[in-house]
């Protein structure tokens, strides 16, 4: 039998990405400079969220989606943090309320007025403290609401509920700094990469380690559910120094069934799902372009469609919600590019070309809606339940009810498991001895400066008396 091409047929196969023209963009934004590796960007349907650069603590900008163009210098900031935000998220299923880590150890709650800020913003409704070092990440249960998860340098991940505004679980399974937290679809089990090495896949209420990878050929950085598939995928590092992506099976972890090499730039490269449309986005951190791929169920699993291309480099990049998207445009995603060297964010259309402007069923199927499927108590007693769906055949038009009301407490000693989570602070990093050993030699140089500086001008000093007292006006 002669040899055939094997010819794949996707609806998906033509999907273009269409950068917005620049009197859509968001202009004169002060984008963080902070090297944390976070997306430092935040969207929903109403609001855009971006960490800016600020001096004397962590501020971040909200804006409402319609007001585009050129921002003031002026415009009013959330900044209450004392350090550097490194991580925001809008809660899922409450549009004005979003969810700030900082390096000054705190998770704050923040409720965003219905048409944006007036003035500055610097009272949250809600300060969580548990951490006893910097928080890197936080991530709303896709299913719940009101259950956060925050992650820190303390090597610990908090589940926190936020009726009573109290850690209620605490998983101490790591061995060094998290750096990726991905969730599956019911919000009943959570991956996570670590700085060890180590890919886990846990049971969150009990804090049980169910898999466990330790990823020697391909350093993990980090790790995605792809939906109801049962398989995660990984963005890391080979052994040469490439970037590289990798799918696992969720229940054996002991091998990955793929890996594949991208290319080898050094950018950490941060993978995107569409569960509704099976496709998978990795944009690479300071590259200008974005790849797409579309997963199969069998083998090779992983189809390389086509490449967004573009001249500037990326920072983040935030994602809309799909009750977000413009059905009308066939639009099936939309990313919000920070471009630091510009001061702009500008959004980014992934669209499937289609001549008729009337609604696509067979690319916009039932999608998880604003509605949360369970109460904080019902998940914490050990419920499951899948996501509540909604079409977006009509656009999105309805406005959740439901309200956050904070908890009225007062600040104590945080104790979860019966350990003091601000008390119990673990042994410090390698990193962070360094960073302690070359400040305190900087310090000693900087005072050895000092001293030679005033010996010196000592010197100096006798010099000229000695000359006074030698000269012939004296005698």
């Amino acid at each position: 039998m002669s040899w055939r091409p094997q010819y794949r047929s996707s609806k998906f196969r033509n999907v273009y990405g269409k950068a917005a023209s620049r009197e859509h963009c968001f202009d004169g934004i002060p984008i963080t400079k902070n090297v944390h590796d976070n997306h430092f960007c935040a969207v929903n349907a109403r609001f855009l969220a971006i960490v800016t650069e600020s001096a004397g603590g962590g501020s971040l900008l909200v804006i409402l989606l319609e007001q585009t163009g050129r921002i003031e210098p002026n415009y009013p900031k959330v900044c209450g943090h004392q350090g550097n935000v490194l991580d925001i998220k809008w809660n899922p299923f409450i549009e004005n309320i979003i969810a700030s880590c900082s390096e000054d150890t705190s998770v704050r709650i923040w409720e965003i007025p219905e048409g944006g800020l007036k003035r500055n913003m610097t009272e949250a409704v809600l300060e969580l403290y548990g951490h006893s070092r910097r928080v890197g990440l936080v991530e709303w249960h896709p299913t719940t609401n009101n259950i956060l998860f925050s992650a820190g340098y303390d090597y610990k991940v908090l589940i926190w509920n936020l009726e009573v505004g109290e850690p209620v679980k605490m998983i101490d399974c790591h061995t060094d700094v998290i750096l990726c937290l991905s969730f599956n679809t019911d919000g009943s089990l959570m991956a996570t990469t670590c700085k060890d090495k180590r890919l886990r896949v846990v049971e969150p209420r009990s804090g049980r380690v169910l898999q466990e990878a330790s990823c020697k050929n391909h350093r993990v950085n980090r790790v995605v559910f792809l939906g109801s598939t049962k398989r995660l995928l990984t963005t890391g590092v080979s052994r040469w120094n490439t970037r590289q992506i990798a799918l696992w099976d969720q229940e054996d972890l002991s091998m990955p069934l793929i890996e594949e090499e991208i290319d080898g730039l050094s950018g950490l490269l941060f993978p995107f799902y569409d569960a509704d449309t099976h496709m998978l986005y990795l944009a690479g951190k300071g590259d200008g372009n974005i790849r797409y791929y579309e997963i199969g169920s069998e083998k090779p699993y992983l189809s390389y469609l086509m490449e967004f291309r573009s001249p500037a480099p990326q920072k983040g990049l935030g994602v809309m919600p799909k009750h977000g998207l413009d059905v009308s445009a066939c639009e099936v995603f939309r990313f919000y590019k920070l471009i630091t060297l510009k001061g702009l964010i500008e959004p980014i259309s992934m669209i499937v070309p289609r001549r008729s402007e009337t609604y696509q069923e067979d690319i916009y199927p039932m999608t998880p809606g604003t509605e949360p499927a369970l109460t904080p108590d019902e998940w914490l007693s050990g419920v499951n339940r899948d996501p509540i769906l909604m079409s977006l055949k009509e656009g999105y038009k309805r406005n959740s009810k439901i309200v956050f009301k904070a908890p009225v407490r007062e600040k104590k000693s945080v104790v979860v498991n019966g350990i003091d989570l601000l008390e119990n602070v673990p042994p410090r990093t390698e990193n962070e001895l360094l960073r302690m050993f070359f400040r305190q030699q900087d310090e000693i140089r900087r005072l050895k400066d000092e001293l030679s500086q005033k010996d010196i001008r000592i010197r100096q000093l006798q010099l000229e008396l000695k000359n006074f007292r030698n000269s012939p006006k004296n005698n």
